[in-house]
């Protein structure tokens, strides 16, 4: 009994001697900035750059710290330009309508600084956040309708009742776009809500439209009205918000804009119930003291153990991100710090203010909604690094993530080095890196969605393998030949793939081959041609002999891949696996074909209504010139790309290729001479053999 009313006193007490510290923690919640949301930015990259110490840069800092930094004290837009052409700059800022002037100076500073962080150094940006957007360019543009950005976000969650709500919708716009288009044609802005009922429940529907003030307010109404035909349809959604350069709209089941704004004023009181009476007896007004009291020291309680409850959780999630971000940092600095020993000379450095750009990070939650956690189902296959899943955004954008597997092989040296290679280059015949994750015990890579698998599929599928003419497998060569040609000599690293093998050579839906799986690839830097390792990696049956069996690897040792690759596609047979009938490999089988005047043997079946014989002779010829044991005797990428799109009188005469070791086997008697199914004029035959 004590001790339970010491327990009550002593919480009590503590609610007293609290009550300061709460009312102090109220009002610094009530004064604290809130935190001001980055939504896009878009810094084209086909409109030229600026250098360092330019007057370029100096009229841009003179444009965003001074004068559209001066006028961001009582206004919601402005405009200015500083210097003169051709290094004059164009800007803007403009604030949400009902954004008040010191929230819209607040979010003006955040914007100015990471606007130069993120498009630093284009001539033109924009960058939105959620009460702002600031721009620049060096072109005049305020007048000009854009529709640059095109940002769409939703609300996942699907609306009950559509088409009475589309039709509600539309109403709503309409009349919001009149109204900002004429009666507030100076400020281009208007924002509203009405309550709606749906399926027997009651909403209330908040929208806002906003064009740049000096567009046109036909220019305004065409802006809108291309930003609302953005909307997602099937299904409606809760909510939308669409961002184009000069112009915005949203609309949301709940309050967003600031209550009592420009536009859309504060819900009046509610009027029901019954009135309260003044009492007239002193037990009245002494009961009516004692609830009083009781209700605030409840009231107390309430407030202080949500509190509690709030800074654990808060406490909890910051040292999680904390963690998580210090994690993507370390990796990030680990990635600049390994290029700047590969390159000592190079200008990585001057760069680590734009690895954000350079390293897109991908939050893990967005990963798992688009491949619906990980589902068996969305697994598109299994490699050395991992599973590789498709996924699907919520625009509908296909994408395909492949997650490092805590048995792989590999890890973050490869996960990193996968990373570098594809941010740093850039080739339509290599894949594009979307983003990474590194979150939890996540490492994940996400990549643009090849719809038609990889070249290994081709072959494992007769009926894919059937369908690649020889039109098709020639410009799958001579894609692959461009990739590899990028990697050794045009790009601003010397790359050497070494892992160059069928299931990395990835098909788009216009069957435009993309070399893929960096992970194993090595930097070469200044004029260094050759390199030896300790730790070989690949495939065998695509590897170069000197690089099995002394760690010797050069761009001849792609070279040698390459080799296999088109025998490979020539014949529709994969050189690891394949046995002659008397035990020799694809390379030996193609050589002793060669060597005996019947090397169109060696062609697919499937192509006998589509062949060239003299491209699938030349082809072959290039395919052993590139197998040859000797690197020194293998062609350059740059010669076989001249090889293959010209008609040289003579090619060098191939040597024996390497790995002429066979092993005696039964195997299925080889299809007779493919010599007579194709013309040797360079056409197409088109009386066909039964097979």
């Amino acid at each position: 009994m004590a001790s339970s009313v010491l327990a009550a006193f002593s919480t009590q007490m503590n609610l007293i001697f609290l009550l300061p510290w709460l009312l102090v923690l109220s009002n610094t919640l009530v004064g604290v900035k809130p935190v001001i949301a980055q939504l896009n930015y878009f810094c084209p990259n086909t409109t030229g750059n600026y250098t360092g110490e330019s007057k370029y840069e100096s009229n841009l800092n003179r444009l965003l710290y001074r004068s559209l930094y001066n006028d961001g004290s009582n206004s919601i837009y402005a405009k200015a330009s500083k210097g003169e052409d051709p290094d004059k700059v164009h800007g803007v800022f403009l604030c949400r309508g009902d954004v008040a002037p010191k929230d819209c100076q607040n979010c003006i500073d955040v914007a100015t600084d990471q606007i130069l962080r993120v498009c630093q150094p284009k001539k033109r940006a924009i960058i939105w956040y959620d009460e702002c957007l600031v721009r620049y360019s060096n072109v005049p543009f305020t007048s000009t309708l854009d529709l640059a950005g095109g940002l769409v976000m939703i609300n996942v969650e699907n609306i009950s009742q559509p088409e009475q709500f589309k039709g509600i919708l539309i109403a709503m716009f309409n009349n919001l776009t009149t109204e900002a288009t004429s009666v507030n044609n100076n400020l281009k802005y208007a924002a509203n809500s009405e309550g709606i009922s749906l399926s027997q429940e009651l909403y209330r529907l908040y929208g806002m439209v906003q064009c740049l003030p000096d567009l046109s307010a036909v220019d305004c109404l065409n802006c809108l009205s291309t930003a609302f035909g953005n909307t997602p349809s099937d299904p409606i959604r809760k909510g939308c918000r669409v961002l184009f350069a000069s112009c915005n709209y949203r609309y949301e089941l709940y309050p967003f804009l600031s209550p009592g704004g420009r536009g859309l004023e504060a819900p009046p009181p509610s009027t029901s119930g019954s009135q309260i009476n003044k009492d007239e007896g002193g037990n009245s007004s002494k009961t009516k003291l004692i609830s009083i009291i009781i209700g605030v020291i409840a009231l107390l309680a309430v407030v202080l153990s949500g509190t509690s409850f709030y800074l654990v959780k808060r406490r909890r999630q910051i040292e999680k991100e904390a963690d998580e971000s210090s994690q993507e940092i370390q990796f990030l600095n680990t990635v600049v710090g390994t290029l700047g020993e590969d390159f000592p000379n190079d200008d990585f450095h001057s760069e680590n203010h734009s690895r954000s750009k350079e390293f897109p990070v991908v939050k893990l939650d967005l990963v798992r909604a688009a491949t619906e956690n990980f589902s068996e189902e969305n697994k598109l296959g299994e490699g050395g690094f991992g599973p590789v899943y498709k996924g699907t955004l919520a625009n509908g954008v296909a994408i395909a993530i492949k997650r490092l597997s805590r048995t792989s092989g590999q890890g973050l040296k490869e996960f990193k080095n996968e990373v570098v290679l594809i941010a740093k280059l850039q080739h339509r015949n290599l894949v594009r890196l979307l983003g990474c994750c590194l979150e939890g015990n996540e490492a994940l890579l996400i990549y643009e969605f090849m719809p038609n698998k990889s070249l290994d599929f081709l072959f494992l599928d007769s009926r894919e393998n059937e369908i690649l003419d020889w039109r098709k497998r020639l410009h799958i060569i001579k894609g692959i030949a461009r990739g590899i040609m990028y990697l050794h000599e045009d790009s601003r690293l010397r790359i050497i793939h070494r892992d160059l093998k069928a299931s990395n050579v990835l098909l788009d839906k216009d069957m435009n081959p993309k070399i893929s799986d960096f992970g194993m690839a090595k930097m070469f830097s200044g004029n260094q041609r050759e390199a030896n390792t300790n730790r070989v990696v690949g495939t065998y049956g695509y590897m170069a002999p000197e690089y099995a069996m002394e760690g010797l690897f050069s761009t001849k040792s792609d070279v040698f891949s390459f080799g296999v690759l088109v025998l490979e596609i020539v014949s529709g047979r994969k050189n690891t696996g394949y046995l002659s009938e008397d035990g020799q490999s694809l390379l030996n089988f193609a050589w002793k074909l060669w060597r005996e005047g019947h090397g169109l043997e060696l062609m697919d079946p499937c192509l006998s209504q589509s062949c060239v014989a003299a491209e699938i002779t030349k082809c072959i010829h290039i395919g052993l010139l590139c197998v040859q044991q000797d690197p020194a005797d293998r062609p350059t990428m740059s010669s076989i790309i001249f090889m293959l799109e010209n008609d040289p009188q003579t090619l060098p005469q191939p040597s024996q290729p390497a790995f002429s070791i066979g092993r005696t086997v039964m195997r299925p008697a080889e299809p007779e001479s493919n010599d007579q199914l194709c013309s040797v004029n360079e056409v197409t035959l088109s009386i066909l053999s039964p097979r």
